[in-house]
């Protein structure tokens, strides 16, 4: 039987997160008391070795962060020798397969799906021991057949209670894991550990995942799940929610028929039975916050360590015996920073060969440029650089066009700043130039938009930009990324459109920006059809831009845009913005140059 948290506790915390608090409630009985450890990590993003594959370096940023797994298995294998290992129970929240050359390389330059090679993110989770890891939503980015050999790699269990097989409406996945731990002296433990994805993917991954399965709303699947863990005899209830909190949503939930991104915190509040929740998928750090459960009242504890195991997270659940049952008495948690520890030795020797290949690819030289040009300026100034992917991408299209239907009409090119770090150097470029680039595993796409249309998305997109009042300066540092509609608008969902001169007028407000759109001198008509390629993220509704999404598709031939940048590169040998670099759209503020 478990008791209700006392209710003075419950209404002192609400509904809302305090930092800092360890929940609990004293004991009515003299049962035996016993502590027992979650440690987590999330978003790892094929981070293994602390090395920054586009710089050919060890990673650095300014707070001296360390990212990747064999440092936090210093800081794992650290607690497990402190604490006992039969009180610790570590974790993975998704996110592993994508976002590193690494992850790159043995998915789509030697997959491990033809190789056999056990993949390298699971040969590391394998030498830490990790008892359960989550799907993410950047799982799918390769495809099912990778994610099914990384699920066969792993010595534990891979979890996706909500990834339901389009057939059959079960899970593709195994729902949940009940590990035993047995501490001498004590009852065991038995901590039950459920995983869900966020439903996103059907729309940022739809290519890979339609026909084949479907996600369903998290919180549905919680309310379905977390009695069946507490049925199989779980004491603890640990939720492994990739999605973040807030309620907000990248995509329109409603029109996309989804469930929403970001409710971590509902899933908390709206399903009783959780002891603990750990977050993932927006790169927030979070040391402890609770929530108080509706239903029981309850304080529900969540933690999110940051992204690319810069931290892990560190549960404490703290126990009882009551009437021969364990109950969680107390929860709370603390980051450890990665930085702190050395590189566990026996991750890196695992690693080692699928790193050092990885590294000779990227340093592969693939063609000369004849200036630098780099990228720090591209989201509030036309660049070199990002026209360089424009013009790959506007190429490839029209080719594809020639001798068809669509072959007369305009090809206009769509593409986000995805990197502020990014540099072709004047002189030798490598395959590791491109991929810092163009640093998303995305497919081009092409679609038919009017130009109404058009408008309508680069007036969505505008919106990156704060407002400038009349006779003001336009500020980068703080106008750019900015908050609208009480989300950030990162980087990569602010779209720059080629093919077109436009201006951005920053005194106007959103949706009353764009001026003097216009294609090859003339007003671009209401009516007037053009050719769009864009990414297959963008183009299957990642970042809700309007139109994109309902376009009639001509163009998806699954060419990755990296790959296409640098075969460009190598067929060419030279790459000289003369031939490629046109001014064609700016910011203005009083319709005078802002930039």
């Amino acid at each position: 039987m478990r008791k209700i948290w006392a209710a003075s506790l419950a209404v002192a915390l609400g509904a809302s997160a305090l930092g800092g608090v360890r929940a609990s409630a004293a004991p009515k009985d003299g049962g035996k008391q016993l502590d027992i450890t979650l440690l987590a990590t999330t978003d790892v993003h094929g981070n293994v070795a602390n090395w920054d594959y586009f710089k050919n370096a060890g990673y650095t940023d300014k707070a001296g962060n360390a990212v990747g797994l064999a440092h936090a298995a210093t800081a794992i294998k650290q607690v497990r020798q402190e604490r006992g290992a039969d009180r610790v129970v570590v974790v993975d929240n998704g996110d592993t397969l994508q976002g590193t050359p690494l992850s790159y390389y043995y998915a789509k330059q030697e997959p491990v799906t033809a190789s056999g090679l056990t993949h390298p993110m699971a040969a590391a989770y394998n030498a830490i021991g990790y008892d359960a890891n989550n799907i993410g939503n950047h799982e799918f980015n390769y495809g099912l057949p990778l994610l099914d050999k990384f699920k066969a790699d792993l010595d534990s269990p891979l979890l996706g209670a909500n990834v339901l097989d389009a057939k059959t409406g079960q899970p593709r996945y195994q729902p949940y894991r009940i590990v035993t731990k047995k501490v001498k002296g004590n009852k065991p433990v038995r901590i039950g550990i459920l995983g869900l994805t966020v439903p996103g993917s059907m729309i940022w991954d739809k290519a890979n995942l339609s026909g084949q399965v479907t996600i369903e709303d998290m919180v549905t699947s919680a309310k379905t799940w977390v009695p069946k863990v507490r049925a199989a005899g779980a004491d603890v209830v640990v939720v492994m929610s990739h999605s973040g909190q807030g309620g907000l949503s990248s995509y329109d939930p409603v029109a996309a028929g989804l469930g929403a991104e970001n409710v971590s915190d509902r899933i908390a509040r709206e399903v009783p039975g959780i002891d603990a929740v750990v977050m993932g998928h927006s790169h927030q750090e979070v040391a402890q916050q609770y929530v108080a459960n509706q239903t029981t009242g309850k304080p529900v504890l969540l933690t999110q360590p940051k992204n690319w195991a810069q931290s892990v997270s560190d549960v404490t659940f703290g126990l009882q015996q009551v009437r021969g049952t364990w109950e969680v008495r107390a929860a709370s948690a603390k980051l450890l920073a990665s930085k702190d520890y050395q590189a566990d030795p026996e991750v890196m020797a695992v690693v080692k060969p699928y790193h050092d290949k990885t590294v000779a690819y990227v340093n592969q030289v693939i063609a000369t440029s004849t200036q630098e040009m780099s990228a720090a300026q591209s989201r509030y100034k036309d660049t070199a650089i990002l026209d360089y992917i424009q013009m790959v991408q506007t190429q490839t299209v029209a080719k594809a066009m020639e001798g068809g239907q669509y072959a007369n009409l305009p090809v206009l090119s769509i593409a986000a700043p995805f990197s502020r770090t990014a540099l072709f150097p004047q002189g030798d470029v490598t395959v590791r130039d491109m991929a810092g680039l163009y640093i998303y595993d995305n497919t081009l796409e092409a679609v038919v938009m009017t130009g109404a249309q058009v408008k309508d998305y680069l007036e969505y997109s505008a919106k990156y930009f704060g407002q400038v009042p009349s006779g003001g300066t336009f500020d980068p540092e703080t106008m750019t990324q900015v908050q609208y509609n009480g989300q950030n608008v990162w980087d990569y969902n602010y779209d720059i459109i080629a093919g077109l001169d436009y201006s951005i007028e920053l005194t106007q407000p959103v949706g009353q920006r764009i001026q003097g759109l216009s294609f090859n001198g003339a007003p671009v008509a209401d009516d007037q059809q053009l050719v769009v390629a864009v990414n297959n993220y963008r183009r299957s509704g990642g970042g809700n831009f309007p139109h994109i999404a309902t376009a009639p598709v001509v163009y998806q031939q699954q060419q990755e845009i990296r790959q296409l940048l640098i075969d460009w590169a190598s067929a060419s040998k030279t790459i000289d913005p003369h031939a490629f670099f046109v001014d064609n759209w700016k910011l203005t503020v009083d319709g005078k140059p802002a930039a």
